[in-house]
């Protein structure tokens, strides 16, 4: 057959085969066409005209998926189901495999959507939605309700996608049976909840170049928390405030570059005291290093759980709370493994944030809460833990005390404060 797979043949064989085998044809000649010739507006309504096809097509897929899971094909070769075989024959996974036969068994009872997905008006995705929000009410509606559901659902899958209808399909008994519609919502949600609990997973990989993979699956709320946090260290107006191009937000720069810089942010802002226990010990990562590379950002530090820094970045976590560094003299001895006077305590920390109210460094305006106390006289060097000689640093521009590539220029205010700015060294 001209355009053809080849697949299907017309003819002894059943009239659905030659039909599916009359569009396999067509779809192959409209294939075969050139596209340079199609206008804006035959290219849009072309693009419309032949997703409608093909969900019509997953519909007659349901509904053969339905009748062969009727005549139990999968017996042919062993299969533990129909879904499965149709997987194998196919190569859908699984879980698509499932989800055609459920809509397919689903048609029968809900007649509306049957004749939406026939039409193309519904895709398999919103058809799976529907039918899953009707079978999700409970037992006591009566029919008359599931099918205004239904058709309300229907209706409005065409404006709204999947997810959305989804969301819908929550609260379906709001506009269906609104006097009980909260408390099936309620009821829904709670389920939900325990649910999204129960597989909230955190994996990490270190990837051996100095990056870890971080995947995970966390409950909605608590991503949205997650998600406040990061963006609030990662707003733009404070970013941009930056000296150092490479570390500014640019208008356009992927969300998730600036998530994962404030993550780390977030990460280092942590207070160990405010942590529970392990082991018996507070949640700290312990840094060992000689004192001659502390002293001159030199070499190489490792930290108690196998991982290695440089010196430089060892130097510059010294000031936060969540580190204690073990400094080594050259038999390997322990010259000092944290000083208790060596963080600054909660009233002196109020104290510095009062004064300083923001990261001191000039142009930036970064909240207290978001930075960190640094020691002006570094501690590795004798400094003392003093309200005085300290001052608030947010995450980019601690690092750029520590960062040798950078100058520190500090003015002394006369009201107290300190500010600084960073100058870059030939």
């Amino acid at each position: 057959m001209a355009g053809g797979t080849g697949t299907f043949s017309p003819g002894s064989r059943h009239p659905v085969l030659a039909a599916i085998g009359r569009a396999d044809e067509h779809v192959g000649d409209a294939l075969e066409l050139g596209l340079l010739t199609l206008g804006e507006a035959d290219a849009r309504s072309a693009l419309v005209a032949v997703q409608q096809v093909s969900a019509r097509l997953d519909a007659l897929a349901a509904k053969l998926a339905a009748r062969a899971d009727e005549l139990q094909v999968g017996r042919v070769n062993g299969s533990p189901s129909t879904a499965v075989w149709f997987a194998n024959a196919t190569g859908v996974t699984r879980g698509e495999a499932y989800r055609v036969l459920r809509v397919g068994g689903a048609f029968e009872r809900y007649v509306r959507v049957a004749a939406a997905a026939a039409a193309g008006a519904v895709s398999l995705d919103q058809a799976d939605v529907i039918v899953r929000a009707i079978d999700a009410l409970p037992d006591e509606f009566d029919a008359e309700t599931r099918q205004r559901a239904e058709a309300v659902l229907v209706e409005n899958a065409a404006r709204f996608d999947a997810l959305a209808l989804r969301k819908l399909g929550k609260r379906i008994l709001d506009v269906v049976a609104p006097e009980v519609g909260e408390a099936h919502e309620a009821r829904l949600l709670a389920a939900e909840e325990r649910s999204a609990m129960a597989a909230a997973s955190l994996t990490l990989r270190d990837l051996g170049d100095g990056r870890t993979s971080v995947r995970g699956i966390l409950p909605t709320l608590h991503a949205e928390m997650l998600g406040k946090a990061l963006d609030a260290y990662a707003s733009p107006g404070h970013k941009n405030a930056s000296s150092d191009e490479a570390d500014r937000f640019a208008t356009g720069t992927p969300s998730p570059l600036r998530r994962g810089k404030a993550f780390v942010e977030l990460i280092e802002g942590l207070d160990a005291r405010d942590l529970p226990e392990v082991g018996g010990t507070s949640a700290t990562v312990v840094v060992n290093l000689d004192l001659d590379a502390l002293l001159r950002d030199l070499g190489v530090a490792t930290l108690d759980t196998g991982g290695r820094i440089s010196a430089a970045e060892a130097r510059r976590l010294a000031c936060s709370a969540n580190l204690v560094p073990a400094v080594l003299g050259g038999s390997s001895e322990v010259l000092d493994l944290g000083r208790a006077q060596r963080y600054h305590s909660k009233p002196q920390r109020l104290a510095i944030a009062i004064r300083d109210k923001t990261c001191v460094t000039d142009g930036c305006d970064r909240p207290a809460h978001q930075c960190q106390v640094h020691h002006w006289t570094l501690w590795s060097a004798g400094g003392s833990t003093t309200v005085r000689d300290a001052g608030l640093l947010c995450g980019h521009h601690h690092r750029k005390v520590h960062d040798p590539r950078y100058e520190t220029r500090r003015t002394r205010h006369p009201l107290g404060h300190t500010s600084v700015r960073f100058v870059r060294r030939p």
